[in-house]
């Protein structure tokens, strides 16, 4: 029973260690991109908000209690000009079955899932493109640690991967430009994704490296 104790207490320290890693490394890089965004750039408009927070409505996903994806994103985003946006976006997430499978029935079939679950967390750089009025494109390229565990909760090993977006949307804004959303459609593929476990790479090989005409919305606060 000690021994039992002794390595709950022993993960739950890892987790917090972790955590606070990453919540570090977000800090650090969201400070240095707010000098080199001050060294770089003029000021435009003094009426234009250039800085904004944001993340993405598939966090309501989390109320799913049977596969949680425990997804969580912050964005925080910079407008060189009115027509450019650069962002620097943080995603921490869960998922039990290869992201390759398209909708439909085999998406829902439990036995496409893995035998486990893949933890990833990630640092993310974006570019937008405004082309007309609202109507913009954006890419996306994500750098995810995958952590893989067994059916047990344990950790198997680590892996990398290389999740690129490219989106089409269009950006509503919201009381007088305070806040605004993003409906959205993308296509993402993951050239890279290294290290799976044999069993997780079995599953993983039965798909496609990519996803076509994946809804998003996403939200954020300008300031």
């Amino acid at each position: 029973m000690n021994s039992v104790k002794q390595e709950c207490n022993f993960v739950e320290t890892n987790n917090y260690n972790i955590m606070t890693r990453r919540i570090a490394l977000l800090i650090i890089i969201i400070s240095t991109s707010i000098s080199s965004v001050f060294s770089q750039e003029k000021k435009e408009n003094s009426k234009d908000k250039k800085y904004f927070i944001g993340s993405t409505f598939f966090m309501l996903a989390n109320f799913d209690t049977n596969e949680t994806p425990n997804y969580y994103q912050l964005n925080f985003g910079y407008r060189l000009t009115t027509k450019d946006v650069i962002s620097i976006e943080a995603i921490t997430w869960d998922y039990y079955e290869p992201i390759g499978i398209p909708y439909g029935s085999e998406k829902a079939d439990e036995k496409n899932n893995f035998p486990g679950k893949v933890e990833s967390d990630g640092v993310g750089l974006s570019y937008k493109r405004f082309l007309w009025k609202g109507v913009y494109t954006q890419i996306h390229a994500t750098a995810f640690r995958q952590t893989y565990r067994d059916e047990n909760d344990k950790k198997i090993q680590n892996g990398f991967q290389l999740f690129n977006t490219l989106r089409f949307g269009y950006h509503f804004k919201l009381f007088k430009n305070r806040m605004f959303i993003e409906p959205s459609i993308a296509f993402t593929s993951w050239p890279i994704n290294t290290n799976l476990p044999e069993a997780f790479q079995i599953e993983e090989d039965k798909w496609n490296r990519f996803f076509l005409f994946e809804p998003g919305l996403h939200f954020g606060i300008n300031f």
